[in-house]
């Protein structure tokens, strides 16, 4: 009988060197008619890439929501801002790695910054903010997944001034 809970692990990607690596393999759907990965599949690869992040840092999603609706209803993570640049195509087959780390973490708001890459090579990136709302207004995130993501932000955190 599979083990479910090492095969549920693998598909979440890992942590390492304070930032989260996951693979994900380019399937027909997510590609135009020419082959090529449509611009609008790397916005679903890096929301995967960002919700198990979450996940490992240990912020079962479900469980949070759960908790948080009983404390501060309505809450919800929000893209509030993104800018990505997109340098070089994938295409069908590929397997790609979707790399996620913290930027800056702010009481209310994170910037992660994120990379859509071939081997070595670096196809897509992107600083997504996100924030932390409820009832429309903006909540400091919730103490453990604060601690969980300032323990992994990286050095370019420190040098954009990250309280």
């Amino acid at each position: 009988m599979p083990d479910t809970q090492s095969n549920a692990a693998a598909l979440d990607g890992e942590i390492r060197a304070g930032g989260h690596r996951q693979p994900v393999r380019v399937y027909y759907e997510d590609t135009d008619f020419t082959g090529i990965v449509y611009h609008a599949s790397y916005l679903r690869f890096m929301e995967r890439g960002r919700s198990n992040y979450l996940r490992l840092l240990g912020a079962d999603q479900r469980a949070l929501f759960e908790e948080a609706q009983r404390e501060a209803p309505g809450f919800a993570f929000v893209v509030r801002a993104m800018t990505i640049q997109f340098r070089r195509p994938a295409r069908m087959d590929d397997v790609l790695d979707i790399v996620t780390a913290p930027k800056e973490i702010k009481g209310a708001s994170v910037v992660l910054h994120q990379e859509v890459r071939r081997g070595g090579e670096l196809l897509v990136e992107a600083d997504v903010q996100v924030a932390f709302i409820s009832g429309d207004r903006a909540r400091p995130i919730p103490k453990a997944l604060w601690e969980a993501m300032k323990a992994g932000e990286g050095p370019s955190a420190a040098k954009t001034g990250a309280q």
